[in-house]
């Protein structure tokens, strides 16, 4: 009988060093805060990048995610992409509760109101008071938009500003000085009424997108929505049936039934490619698609670019950053989230920034990439980026420049295109399209604001 005893005893002891050695999990929950899944086999450090670059910028970012991966040991990022910058906010937030989000995440700048009032994330400025990381090396005119009360709340990725893009052979066919773009909006519609009479092309397209009347406002100086755009404290109120909206809209409206300028709906990409065949002499567009631009129109014509237009004798203004930054969940273990931060460091390096802008187009955020030999190289062979450069550096950092933030941005853009498509059709004038449109996105934003309070 003690013999037998003695058996089992082996035997249970035998199965408990196995079970050991497998690592088999017995049912237990793990401890608050460690870390189950995010190391590799080798025990280094995994890190989770989610991201929206879609196309050929894809390629991009898998090279910089390489180009970290190879630096060192001890990280190892993966990137994942997740469709649309849309699907990507729809993604997160089925995600948000659960192990199965990411621990760093791209998101469009107007989601940024959206992943401050989350509360699922760990502001940007903790890791650099930390680390005691150089926050002066950003541009302040691409930081200032996701800066909150003095403190940087995501890294700006990839960062852009809308330019206005000509055909200089149009210009110069028409009997316009095709080094002198128009700065105002009187004068564009000089020039596009000009071309249009010649009948080789229209004068003028723009895409039916939300971002070009945020842009517009901040050109006049004027902001979008109440309370310091939104940065004083909550915004509660959409401005964007003010005088500076009206005016837009009253333009646009006006340049499409002189026939100087055409309605080609919302695609950003329709109206590039109306430009490239040269059959329209000025849109406007991101100055991440100048290099696409420009090779899209080789042996064709020479392309302009100009700052964005703005009303003649309009308050002193500029242009907003767009894109998307970085922004570390807080959902994540501590030492995941230190890990993350080594490689958004990385990015800000001035030889990853400048491969990410001579391969994209988007500006490095960081003015020590402007130094680097392949960025003077690439300005040579694209100067039209020159002026994206004086226009970002020449902007003023005010809150109208800075930018609006709403926790419905997503929705309060698609308003606002509802509103330009509906007096581009006849059916509303600008004001009262831009009322309702108006009205639609205060009640949102109010809607929100009572689930953040």
């Amino acid at each position: 009988m003690k013999r037998r005893i003695r058996m089992i005893g082996v035997v249970l002891a035998a199965v408990m060093v196995l079970l050991s050695a497998c690592n088999v999990n017995m049912g237990e929950e793990p401890a608050k805060g460690t870390d189950t899944g995010s190391k590799t086999e080798a025990g280094v450090q995994k890190v989770v990048f989610w991201h929206a670059m879609g196309g050929a910028t894809t390629k991009v970012v898998d090279q910089l995610v390489a180009n970290f991966n190879e630096s060192q040991d001890k990280v190892q990022v993966e990137a994942v992409y997740q469709g649309t910058y849309d699907d990507l906010l729809s993604k997160l937030k089925a995600s948000m509760g659960t192990n199965e989000g990411p621990s760093v995440v791209q998101m469009y700048e107007i989601g940024s109101r959206f992943m401050i009032d989350s509360k699922l994330i760990t502001p940007m400025q903790d890791f650099i008071d930390a680390d005691q990381w150089d926050a002066a090396q950003l541009e302040p005119n691409i930081s200032g938009y996701y800066t909150f009360e003095n403190k940087l709340y995501s890294m700006p990725f990839n960062s852009s500003n809308p330019i206005l893009y000509y055909n200089k052979d149009l210009f110069k066919d028409a009997g316009l000085d095709p080094e002198n773009p128009p700065k105002t909006f009187e004068e564009l519609t000089i020039a596009a009424e000009t071309i249009s009479k010649k009948g080789k092309a229209v004068g003028a397209n723009f895409a039916i997108y939300g971002w070009f009347m945020e842009q517009l406002f901040a050109s006049q100086g004027a902001e979008y929505v109440n309370h310091g755009n939104g940065r004083d404290d909550l915004a509660t109120e959409s401005l964007v049936n003010t005088e500076p909206g009206v005016k837009v809209l009253t333009w646009w409206k006006e340049l499409i039934d002189s026939k100087a300028a055409n309605n080609l709906g919302r695609k950003t990409d329709d109206s590039k490619k109306a430009f490239s065949a040269g059959q329209v002499a000025m849109i406007l567009d991101s100055t991440a698609a100048l290099k696409g631009l420009v090779d899209s129109a080789e042996g064709k014509f020479e392309v302009g670019t100009g700052f964005l237009p703005k009303p003649a004798g309009s308050a002193e203004g500029g242009v907003i950053v767009g894109g998307a930054s970085l922004w570390m969940m807080n959902s994540r273990p501590d030492t995941e989230q230190k890990a993350a931060w080594e490689f958004i460091k990385f990015l800000t390096s001035p030889s990853q920034q400048a491969y990410w802008h001579i391969n994209t187009g988007y500006f490095p955020i960081t003015t020590k990439a402007y130094e680097e030999d392949s960025v003077k190289e690439n300005l040579e062979k694209f100067p039209q980026f020159q002026t994206a450069i004086d226009q970002l550096h020449q902007t003023k950092l005010v809150k109208a420049t800075q930018g609006a933030v709403m926790g419905v941005f997503p929705e309060a853009r698609q308003i606002v295109e509802g509103a330009i498509e509906e007096v581009l059709n006849n059916k509303k004038s600008p004001q009262q399209a831009l009322d309702d449109a108006a009205k639609e996105i205060t009640a949102k934003i109010q809607d929100y604001n009572r689930t953040v309070k």
